[in-house]
């Protein structure tokens, strides 16, 4: 990353004065057990330095060939969405992180000794979590008595990074990677992700709609407000008539699910609509016990970005138990899970 776009990260971090690695820094995890992530959590750069985790990059793919998602260590993020922008046509994808990247990771841990806990990309998103799953079995063959605990985040984007900074603080308390494995696959149907899009046509390119949808919502001026559904795949929270109603409609989500708890940390995280970011900090900071709420600001990476394109601002934070919310039918169908499971 430029030096600009890490003093710009660095400044949109509240209250006013503070650092994101401040939110980092007072949840870093002890040494007693290792945290490993991956670059899909949209990380501020600073927190993920000052929480001491390993992160493992995606790829993507870019008309000029594969790169490497370092958190734009290497890269600008207004250039690439600006480009995007520009060129509707250029095609952007990306690659999942395969099981012998993984496996090379997992087994330096093991070679450590350091009981290791990996936090990964939801599986309703990539297949990623899978090949996580696999290298853990190789490592287990080869070290049977390394603790390795692999755990499907459920959550997308910076949710993965509000999850990430309690678990090192949770680590940071004392609990053994076994504990933080069972805390984490608990704690993170506790955290909410709500956004908006400019526009349909990244989804319907990597054909996650339909083209006909993306050019009648075009038409109309109609934006989504989306989230994710327990697996982490994305769902249509409602459909709304223009960018200004999206946004009041994540904000109203805010208000039914917040956590109230200001010692938790909120982020808001876009792909280059940074005024649209500020306009829902600014609505966060007038609810009731909002107002010296920390706010970790960063750019979403190129690993999402690629899917959803420029324009996109997302509202993460600790809510109710998502689990409780679920429709009947969806009851329904995690009990026919569970018993086909048990079976």
């Amino acid at each position: 990353m430029s030096q600009d776009v890490s003093q710009t990260d660095q400044s949109r971090v509240a209250p006013s004065d503070r650092q994101p690695a401040v939110a980092g820094h007072r949840h870093r995890h002890a040494p007693a057990v290792r945290i490993i992530v991956d670059s899909s959590a949209d990380y501020a750069p600073e927190v993920a330095r000052r929480l001491g985790v390993e992160v493992i990059p995606f790829t993507y793919v870019t008309p000029e060939g594969e790169k490497v998602d370092d958190l734009w260590t290497t890269g600008d993020p207004h250039e690439f969405y600006e480009r995007m922008r520009q060129d509707p046509s250029l095609h952007y994808s990306t690659c999942a992180i395969t099981p012998g990247r993984y496996l090379e990771v997992f087994r330096r841990a093991a070679q450590e000794g350091t009981p290791s806990l990996y936090l990964g990309l939801a599986g309703g998103l990539s297949s990623s979590i899978e090949n996580a799953r696999q290298a853990q079995d190789l490592v287990r063959e080869e070290f049977p008595d390394f603790e390795l605990y692999v755990l499907d985040n459920a959550v997308d984007s910076a949710c993965g990074e509000l999850l990430a900074i309690e678990v090192c603080r949770q680590a940071s308390l004392g609990l053994t990677a076994r504990e933080l494995y069972a805390w984490a696959a608990d704690a993170r149907y506790f955290v909410h992700g709500y956004f908006t899009l400019d526009g349909f046509e990244t989804l319907a390119a990597g054909g996650r709609i339909p083209p006909a949808a993306a050019n009648v919502g075009g038409k109309l001026d109609i934006k989504p407000e989306l989230s994710f559904d327990l697996n982490g795949a994305l769902t249509l929270r409602g459909m709304c008539r223009g960018r200004k109603k999206a946004l009041r409609a994540i904000i109203q989500d805010f208000r039914e699910n917040y956590a109230h708890d200001p010692s938790l940390p909120l982020a808001i995280v876009s792909t280059d609509a940074e005024k649209d970011a500020d306009w829902l900090e600014r609505e966060v900071r007038k609810e009731k016990g909002c107002e010296d709420v920390t706010i970790i600001r960063s750019q979403v990476s190129p690993t999402l970005g690629s899917h959803v394109g420029p324009g996109m601002v997302a509202l993460t934070f600790w809510g109710v138990d998502r689990r409780e919310k679920l429709s009947l039918t969806d009851r329904i169908t995690r009990k026919v899970r569970k018993a086909s499971l048990g079976a």
